[in-house]
Order: C-alpha cells, then sequence, then structure tokens
C-alpha cells in the first residue's frame, strides 16, 4: 500500500512551487500513485485563492479513487474563511463526506497532558 503524508500547509506549497516550476502534473501524478493519502493540520494556515485551487484538485482528483485522512479541528463552517471561498469549501466537504466518516476526539489534548511546561 503506497501511502503519503502532507501537512496541508506543506502540500499547497508544494502544489504552488511545482505549479511555477511547470512540474504540477508530475506531482499530481505522484500523488495520484498513493492508495492512501494523510493530510495534517487541515485549515490550521489559511490558504491563498489559488492554493485553495491546488488543494481543490488534490480532493477532486482522489474522490473515488483513494483514501483521505485529513486531520484538523476546524468544524466544517468554519472551512470558507481558511480555503478563500465558501462554494470550493462546500465542494470539498461534499467529496470529503459523501463516502467519509466523521471520528470526532473530545478531551484533553495530549500533547497538553503531557506537557512539559503544564502549569499546577
Amino acid at each position: 500500500m503506497a501511502v503519503k503524508f502532507y501537512t496541508v500547509a506543506d502540500l499547497v506549497m508544494r502544489l504552488s512551487e511545482a505549479k511555477r516550476g511547470g512540474t504540477l502534473e508530475r506531482l499530481s501524478k505522484d500523488i495520484g500513485r498513493t492508495d492512501l493519502l494523510i493530510l495534517d493540520e487541515w485549515g490550521y494556515v489559511p490558504v491563498d485563492r489559488e492554493g485553495s485551487q491546488l488543494l481543490f484538485r488534490v480532493i477532486a482528483d482522489s474522490y473515488e479513487s483513494r483514501s483521505l485522512v485529513n486531520t484538523t479541528n476546524l468544524e466544517f463552517s468554519k472551512w470558507g474563511s481558511v480555503f478563500t471561498d465558501d462554494q470550493m469549501a462546500a465542494a470539498m466537504i461534499d467529496r470529503l463526506a459523501h463516502h467519509g466518516h466523521l471520528l470526532v476526539f473530545e478531551g484533553e489534548s495530549y500533547r497538553m497532558k503531557h506537557a512539559l511546561m503544564k502549569q499546577r
């Protein structure tokens, strides 16, 4: 099984650089050869319009052809503000939710629970 892991910020940066460098199709094919694509920190860093469009292409190309795991602590209603376009965010959500499973984890953060700088 071929698996790739990216933070969303890193993937968008790589996609943008590949577009500028004329290697976007090569990167898209490389991503397309994966069985599982893991996108971490979804929505932590705002993405400009071009980055949102490039990320949408990855999601659209992955739809019904590979498994995706997205990690985020942003509710769907906030995605439009991160990806600069409510309609594009809705289209991403539509593709992700169609065959998806939403897992919600509640409780204290593992990192906060084990933080060295905990206030006492």
